[in-house]
């Protein structure tokens, strides 16, 4: 899985349709519609006999079990009370039940763009007959089962059409899960989990500490104090029943990614942080600030970790990283191999080194230069993820004989995309 895939839109939002109950409602029930399934941030994955991992993708009579009682968005205050579309603070809102969340249309025949538009016959006011009428893929949604016990989830999955075929459904580490997903199940993925991750995180509004609750499919959350029939006795209004708010969108932290090169273009400046494997190296990175622009985070990130100047900053892809909801941003730069590296500035860098095209192709040439195991991936990730779980090694060291001479990122990281272009004269540097 390549991170340039990511720049092809593979799956149609419908953002339009989020409001939508009736077209929601109504898309449960279709047929096609698939279910991505998450616990604790862990995709559940399904596999077969001499075949890879894949996404689980359950339909609706699989999980309805999970999906509590109907309707399932625009619910009203009361059990079974479906509310008016009139009350934006009740769009596709959802009080009762597991979290679910709207991913959108893999359209069919779609390869890199998205077919259905915001028509007056497509919008959120048609009706679900002609709403579904243009309807022509797969609609996804994605349910996160954190919450439900353990023993219920497994009688569903259990039930379900694929372990009925003979498939194993199982929940895995979503890092490692990655590595064998195509371009579409990346990018059901990455949207899937950060979506759930979000609305996991945040459960209170930090404006007056009220609970908030889901509107929109899972893409908007609203203090639960602005509700048609909250009882605000006493209390002042929530500063957020006025004006635009961003804590109740999705948010995503940009990450500046960093290919170095030397001025005669023949070496690339790599580095390593004090707790990944041994010998693993990778681009210089780090987080965006506010009020920055991203050739600044470049140029401020390399000369506070290793003292580099640099100049001639060039753009090359972006890739999302729902870990648990980043933009890895990568460019390329040019800095002197002749003026000094220092490592003794930042607290994660342990060493940082240029090295020559030809030894990066030998290790990219090399069967094991690329290949991350669970425990190299729980080192590079500070040895946790996002929950707080150990990762567990997968595999035993490997004997120094077969060993490249040092690894470097997998293709589906930024990272592993630039270096690799570069060492192949693909980067235009």
């Amino acid at each position: 899985m390549s991170a340039g895939t990511y720049g092809k839109v593979l799956i149609n939002r419908l953002s339009w349709l989020r409001s939508s109950s009736t077209f929601l409602n109504a898309v449960v029930s279709v047929p096609a519609t698939r279910w991505l399934v998450f616990r604790e941030g862990q995709p559940l994955l399904q596999s077969q006999p001499s075949a890879k991992q894949t996404l689980a993708r359950l339909t609706t009579n699989d999980v309805r079990p999970l999906l509590g009682p109907e309707p399932f968005f625009s619910q009203g205050q009361n059990t079974g009370d479906l509310a008016s579309n009139d009350v934006p603070g009740l769009a596709a809102a959802r009080f009762r039940g597991t979290p679910i969340f709207f991913l959108g249309l893999h359209e069919t025949g779609s390869a890199e763009s998205a077919n259905a538009l915001p028509s007056s016959d497509f919008s959120a006011k048609a009706s679900a007959e002609r709403l579904l009428a243009h309807i022509d893929g797969t609609p996804y949604f994605s349910l996160d089962v954190s919450d439900v016990a353990a023993s219920e989830v497994d009688g569903v999955l259990h039930r379900s059409a694929a372990a009925q075929a003979g498939a194993e459904l199982s929940f895995s580490e979503p890092r490692a899960a990655m590595g064998s997903f195509d371009a579409v199940e990346t990018a059901l993925f990455a949207e899937a989990r950060s979506i759930t991750d979000w609305n996991a995180r945040n459960k209170h509004c930090p404006a007056c500490g009220s609970p908030v609750y889901s509107l929109w499919a899972g893409w908007k959350l609203s203090c639960s104090s602005l509700l048609p029939w909250a009882d605000n006795t006493g209390r002042k209004p929530c500063p957020t029943a006025r004006g635009l708010h961003n804590f109740e969108h999705p948010r995503t932290d940009a990450v500046v990614v960093m290919a170095v090169v030397n001025e005669s273009g023949d070496k690339i400046l790599l580095g390593r942080n004090r707790p990944w494997p041994q010998k693993f190296y990778s681009c210089l990175s780090g987080f965006l600030e506010p009020g920055e622009s991203f050739e600044d985070a470049v140029k401020r990130e390399l000369w506070e970790e290793a003292g580099v100047k640099v100049w001639n900053i060039r753009y090359h892809s972006t890739l999302p990283w729902p870990f648990p909801s980043t933009l890895l941003t990568g460019f390329y730069a040019t800095a002197s191999s002749a003026e000094p590296i220092r490592t003794d500035l930042d607290n994660e860098l342990e060493e940082a080194r240029w090295y020559t095209r030809e030894e990066i192709l030998n290790v990219l040439n090399h069967r094991e230069g690329r290949t991350l195991t669970r425990r190299d991936q729980g080192s590079i990730f500070s040895g946790n993820d996002d929950n707080g779980s150990k990762l567990q090694g997968d595999s035993a060291p490997q004997s120094p004989a077969d060993a490249p001479a040092f690894k470097l990122p997998p293709l589906n990281m930024t990272a592993g995309v630039l270096i690799s272009e570069w060492a192949h004269g693909r980067a235009g540097v």
